[in-house]
């Protein structure tokens, strides 16, 4: 079955809005067209060929392609029987030059990347943002792996990865997502007040806690629900009063952390009490 589904994510409760897209083809070719962002790409089935400045690239599962903004492409299948499937991102310059020196957009020689580590990550990302865009984890996770893209693969160099003060800055922007877990502040805001760029802030988050900043502040959240079910609110009341966007996203986070449903441990610390 033939499909292309598109999700719209933002990057911090009030910044950029990037669009994912879930295709999956088996005739479909489409004609000559170009984007104003750059295009990323991960096949995940089949093979699709693509007109690229001249030549031909034919993808495979796993393999990542980037397509620069402005430069007309085609794509289509690359036989006839098995079709094939990919995940795309449209993400403007700025996002992949956060963490490279140099105001010039990055240059990619190769279209085609191998990189299967990246690949994963960038696949993992795509499905979670376009089941729950959640804005804070889009701004903490995409922004880090087109950085990670452009530092790997592209022609331009790596801004240092040194952040003095950075468990500081870890802990100023822990505590501000711990008093704003309602409306979390965009993480390009708090890189702005610390007078940095949001990778610089990312790297001194992730350095210091271990973890990025959506999955720390879901942490937290899950641990105020369980305050909260244990005095016998229902989930579908405490997703809403610790911040995550409804049940079925709280569920996921406390099945993560916790290992069972909300559900399952208000009725299992009700009965023991």
């Amino acid at each position: 079955m033939e499909q292309a589904l598109w999700t719209r994510a933002r990057l911090g409760r009030c910044g950029p809005r990037l669009d994912l897209l879930t295709a999956r083809f088996d005739k479909h070719a489409y004609a000559p067209h170009a984007h104003d962002e750059f295009t990323v790409g991960v096949c995940v089935g089949g093979s699709e060929i693509i007109d690229y400045r001249g030549g031909h690239i034919r993808t495979g599962p796993g393999s990542i392609v980037v397509l620069a903004p402005g430069e007309v492409h085609t794509g289509g299948p690359g036989n006839a029987t098995d079709g094939y499937a990919y995940r795309a991102l449209y993400a403007e310059t700025g996002l992949l030059r956060d963490g490279i020196l140099g105001p010039e957009a990055p240059h990619f020689r190769e279209p085609l990347i191998d990189d299967p580590e990246l690949a994963a990550a960038l696949r993992s990302t795509h499905t979670d943002l376009s089941a729950c865009p959640d804005p804070l984890e889009a701004e903490s996770r995409l922004p880090w792996l087109l950085t990670a893209l452009a530092r790997r693969h592209s022609s331009s160099r790596p801004a240092s990865d040194t952040v003095p003060g950075a468990d500081r800055i870890a802990l100023a922007v822990r505590d501000r997502l711990a008093d704003e877990l309602l409306e979390p502040p965009s993480l390009a805001d708090l890189a702005a007040e610390q007078g940095m760029s949001r990778y610089q802030l990312l790297r001194a988050f992730r350095t210091t806690m271990g973890i990025p900043p959506y999955a720390w502040l879901a942490q937290h959240r899950v641990h105020r629900a369980r305050r909260l079910l244990e005095s016998g609110i229902r989930p579908a009341d405490v997703a809403s009063l610790v911040g995550f966007a409804d049940q079925a996203h709280l569920t996921r986070w406390f099945r993560r952390v916790l290992g069972v449903t909300p559900a399952a441990y208000r009725n299992s610390v009700q009965d023991a009490g």
